[in-house]
């Protein structure tokens, strides 16, 4: 049987957030204002998004919410939106990646297989009807790389090769021949 409990979601959330954290490094400050188009966040506006997004989960598993019924979307969304609109330098920025990120990681690490396995009702009309804690926690990590993945999209729009590709193309080159000329 595999296992695969608190301390694992630590680390591949630690992980996660090393990436999103080395992409926001790459970004030159001057970019951070920078929009894909004129209705979508900005790189330094997605990357505040990305910090604070862990809170939800974190608010729903430390209180030990067990029907989202009684969650008050409304407030959350508002206080998140209100964090993620101050404004930040670059600095400021992975900063506030960093403490939020290991704030969430050390909670997930802790976490025992018990409270893990403890279902949660979801709203009225979602499918599936529950869901446990373990696989929406999951889903935090899974949000994340969601909208890495439009930040890596961006780095190419502004001229960027994202680090991950850059690796990747390092360990290809290893593996193939080098070309001889005649």
């Amino acid at each position: 049987m595999t296992y695969y409990g608190g301390k694992d979601l630590a680390r591949s959330f630690r992980q996660v957030r090393g990436n999103t954290i080395q992409t926001a490094e790459d970004i030159p400050e001057d970019k951070y204002g920078f929009q894909a188009s004129p209705d979508t966040r900005s790189i330094g506006a997605i990357l505040a998004h990305i910090a604070v997004s862990t809170g939800f989960q974190d608010h729903i598993q430390r209180n030990r919410v067990t029907d989202l019924k009684d969650v008050n979307f409304g407030e959350l969304a508002q206080e998140f939106s209100a964090e993620e609109a101050k404004p930040r330098t670059k600095a400021e920025t992975i900063a506030y990646l960093e403490s939020r990120g290991e704030a969430f990681a050390s909670f997930l690490e802790g976490l025992s297989d018990e409270f893990l396995a403890e279902p949660v009702v979801m709203p009225p009309g979602a499918e599936p009807a529950t869901k446990t804690r373990f696989e929406m926690l999951m889903s935090a990590k899974e949000h994340e790389m969601h909208h890495r993945g439009q930040l890596m999209l961006i780095q190419r729009m502004i001229g960027l090769v994202p680090h991950l590709t850059r690796r990747m193309q390092e360990r290809m080159a290893q593996h193939t021949p080098a070309k001889t000329t005649p």
